[in-house]
């Protein structure tokens, strides 16, 4: 066994298949132990490198992760973005094994500058710290990727419970840590004292974790709210269409229109195909706007924004605004590559149909926008993408009484895709301790606990409206109130006391 963590292709092999794993912990397969057998794995390949040699290894890693992970990208290039299945195939090629630089970068720096053969015990605490510190890097790095974080497989496992506390980041680190220190008790048997600590540390977080699996951080601040959300399940390929676009607004105006008094209504991203300044001069939204307020109730939807910026250009947003009994629109800041904006779009634009979608030419929100309020309470909104971004998510919802994430994952088809999204969209309810509607084009249209849980779902590739209550919350939960800072603080001084003892040991070698 030692010879597939040496040197060499087998290894490499094994580095691949390791980071494939990390896709079966999370959602659907929800199969958590791999996530640390998948760790384990990558820390033993790297025991033994020159940092060359780390260097590319982790980039077999990632390149695993990626490619069994991010598969589902596929539908959006050759299905919707009329790749030739050739073309298309290369392009995910290209995309995986740039991202999966993320891992070669901090496989070198751990066998350069932080790896320490003699000391087992400190060597797994460095380990764990590097990892979030790169899991960090690749969510801000050139806008951030932060998908298939390995934290995400505690949502159904026994560590959910620290999600509150320290977010997915502290998930993560502990996961890494007993990766690391189960791959270390063979050499640790020698040593009784290490040993013990090692032993400790292994069991402390998952004797801890069944107390604060139920525990309630936040309260409730009001009468629960009466919620319908209408999944319309327009076909991507009509989405855009403008022959189609009154029956887009016809159909979210009927189903609006049948279903059951509520206090807020929720429609999906870009329901209503076409700017919000026309929507209100053609009348559409002024009339879906008396319709709520004659229910007493507040409308949210998706809608693209035009307007000027500080220079008096026009610039054009994908946003939500709020009709009813409620007030405030929202801009999206966090935006998809190629989807809603086109990196080097001068070079790429018209090479093919993937690289000219409907609508990808929007630019970034302002970052300090006030939150949108209905019915009397704030609402954190997040579309599409944003609400994989742990610390993003937490600076809004830390204001917010409610938590609110609108989608269209139609791209995505009838991949892991969408499950994926709503694992993250999930934890972010945890990590917040505020409800969360969740109301997507053709699913998952979903109402989340401030435990992570559905309360309230319907099923996905069909046309229907969801019914249920959610509470506005108050209070804010240990990661709330701190974010990451005190989990970054540890790993820096776990990352800096690794790097002087290393250098050290050197210099007495010599």
């Amino acid at each position: 066994m030692n010879r597939m963590f040496r040197p060499g292709w087998p290894g490499n092999l094994l580095a691949l298949a390791a980071g494939a794993l990390t896709t079966l912990a999370l959602a659907p397969f929800d199969i958590w132990p791999l996530a640390i057998l998948s760790m384990a794995l990558h820390y033993l390949g790297l025991r033994e490198l020159t940092s060359k040699q780390a260097a590319l290894r982790g980039w077999f890693y990632g390149f695993g992760l990626y490619a069994a992970g991010t598969s589902w990208i596929y539908v959006s290039i050759q299905t919707f973005g009329g790749a030739p299945p050739v073309l298309a195939a290369l392009l995910i090629l290209a995309f995986v094994a740039a991202v999966a630089l993320f891992f070669s970068l901090p496989a070198w720096v751990w066998a350069r500058w932080i790896r320490r053969s003699g000391s087992p015990l400190t060597d797994a605490a460095a380990f764990a710290a590097l990892w979030i510190a790169q899991d960090a890097f690749r969510g801000w790095f050139l806008t951030g990727f932060p998908w298939l974080y390995q934290g995400y497989s505690q949502l159904e496992g026994p560590l959910g419970g620290f999600a509150p506390l320290g977010g997915i980041w502290l998930i993560g680190f502990i996961l890494a840590l007993d990766a690391a220190l189960l791959a270390n008790l063979p050499r640790l048997r020698v040593r009784r004292q290490g040993l013990a600590i090692a032993l400790v540390l292994l069991a402390a977080p998952w004797s801890i974790a069944p107390m604060l699996k139920n525990h309630a951080w936040t309260t409730s601040k009001g009468e629960p709210l009466r919620v319908v959300a209408i999944q319309g399940n327009i076909e991507q390929e009509l989405k855009w269409d403008q022959d189609q676009r009154n029956r887009q607004l016809q159909l979210y105006r009927d189903l609006t229109f049948a279903s059951r008094p509520a206090d807020l209504i929720i429609w999906p991203e870009t329901a209503i195909p076409m700017l919000k300044d026309r929507a209100e001069a053609e009348g559409y939204l002024p009339m879906m706007g008396h319709f709520a307020s004659g229910r007493d109730a507040a409308l949210i939807t998706g809608v693209p924004i035009r307007q000027p910026n500080e220079r008096g250009e026009m610039r054009y947003y994908n946003g939500l605004t709020v009709v009813g009994k409620g007030q405030g629109e929202y801009r999206k800041q966090k935006l998809v590559p190629f989807g809603e904006y086109v990196p080097l779009q001068d070079l790429l634009r018209g090479l093919i149909a993937f690289f000219n979608l409907p609508m990808s030419d929007f630019a970034r929100g302002e970052a300090d926008q006030p939150l949108p309020e209905a019915k009397g309470y704030r609402i954190a909104p997040y579309i599409c993408y944003e609400v994989v971004y742990p610390e993003f998510v937490a600076t809004m919802a830390a204001r917010s009484d409610l938590l609110l994430t609108i989608s269209n994952d139609a791209w995505f088809g009838h991949s892991i895709g969408p499950l994926q999204h709503l694992q993250m969209a999930r934890m972010r309810a945890l990590e917040a301790g505020r409800w969360m509607i969740r109301a997507t084009n053709n699913g998952v249209t979903a109402l989340i606990d401030p435990f992570g849980r559905i309360t309230e779902q319907v099923p996905a590739f069909q046309r229907a409206v969801l019914y249920g209550d959610v509470e506005p919350m108050q209070g804010l939960t240990p990661y709330l109130r701190w974010k990451s800072w005190p989990l970054a603080l540890l790993c820096t001084v776990l990352l800096g006391w690794a790097i002087v003892r290393r250098k050290k040991e050197q210099a007495a070698r010599v």
